[in-house]
């Protein structure tokens, strides 16, 4: 069986273990403390950066890029292995804008939004030194958070999915990011209730059970957080 290092409140890694329940691939999880950069770690990944996928037939797979890529050469295309959910799927330029909207929210959302929330909250509370939140960066996260939303919110009230007529790995990935924030009690969803629909049929599907059953210590998951009737 494949394993699969990851750290639960990492976006980048919530969006691969979403795709891989997609597909119905089962893996082993093994939680890495990405503000350890551990020796062996980076051995597999240079970059410090989580994912790493380490099959058992292609050795270590780094980065949520690479291995949703993978995973949609192996088992989510056509062929023998290939499974229901599609991570990239329809007509050339359909799998373009799926594509578009993937490095969206893991570059453009994560550099305005989730780095500034997330890693000040958590990972440096547990970096090396401890400290607390900068706080202008936390008040930056959340402006931008709300421009980030209203996009959502008209990609969800213009198209059945986000990238267009199906779920995709833009679905995955943007509910990833979400489910992160949401952990930390982030997202304004009174505001946006069109994001939040939205988020609540991806937040019903069997591969969303073991996000919402994360904890990690020290931090409380918000009210809304596993409630699917949030």
């Amino acid at each position: 069986m494949a394993t699969l290092l990851h750290y639960p409140l990492c976006p980048f890694s919530r969006s691969i273990r979403l795709a891989l329940a997609e597909c119905g691939v089962e893996v082993t999880l093994t939680e890495e403390r990405p503000w350890e950069w551990r020796p062996a770690f980076l051995e597999l990944n240079p970059a410090g950066a989580l994912p790493v996928l380490i099959t058992d037939a292609d050795g270590p797979i780094s980065g949520a890029y690479a291995i949703s890529e993978y995973l949609n050469e192996t088992v989510s295309s056509e062929g023998e292995a290939a499974r229901g959910f599609k991570l990239f799927p329809g007509e050339p330029l359909a799998r373009a804008e799926t594509r578009r909207l993937v490095d969206w929210f893991h570059r453009k959302f994560h550099d305005e939004v989730t780095s500034y929330l997330v890693e000040e909250k958590v990972y440096r509370r547990y970096g090396p030194g401890g400290g607390s939140p900068n706080t202008d960066a936390v008040r930056a996260g959340h402006e931008n958070l709300r421009y980030h939303l209203a996009y959502l919110g008209h990609l969800a009230e213009t198209r059945p999915w986000l990238a267009g007529e199906a779920p995709s790995f833009a679905d995955l990935t943007a509910a990833a990011h979400l489910s992160t924030l949401d952990y930390l009690g982030e997202v304004f969803w009174e505001d946006y209730e069109p994001v939040k629909s939205w988020y609540a049929l991806l937040k019903s599907r069997p591969s969303f059970r073991p996000l919402l059953a994360d904890r990690v210590p020290g931090f409380i998951p918000s009210g809304s957080y596993a409630d699917l009737d949030f």
